[in-house]
């Protein structure tokens, strides 16, 4: 079972830039299928990104072209790097990590983008 614990959140001005990071316990993290999703008050939990082992990677409409994920299998880490962020960006970012039809997810940093 992986373990994972997410950084990098805060408060940020609209049109800022921030980085998580995501720091995964555990053996085998090169087989897993990375991501992030997030949660706003109120609404459910949505997709952002995913980067695959082999290294694919898809987003959500909503945030292609300013998000890219990417990963460093020899730090078990993977990262989110938002750019341009909006106020709708405002929500808990939850790391994913996937393998044979599981998933497990971290506790959840903070991002709130406001002026």
């Amino acid at each position: 079972q992986v373990q994972l614990v997410e950084s990098g959140g805060g408060l940020v001005q609209p049109g800022g830039s921030l980085r998580l990071s995501c720091a995964a316990s555990g053996r085998f993290f090169s087989v897993y299928a990375m991501g992030w999703d997030r949660q706003a008050p109120g609404k459910q939990r949505e997709f952002v990104a995913t980067i695959t082992s082999l290294h694919n990677t898809y987003y959500a409409d909503s945030v292609k072209g300013r998000f890219t994920i990417s990963r460093d299998n020899a730090k078990n880490t993977v990262y989110l790097q938002m750019n341009s962020l909006k106020p709708e960006d405002t929500a808990v970012y939850y790391c994913r990590a996937t393998y044979s039809g599981r998933d497990y997810w971290g506790q959840g940093t903070q991002v709130t983008v406001s002026s």
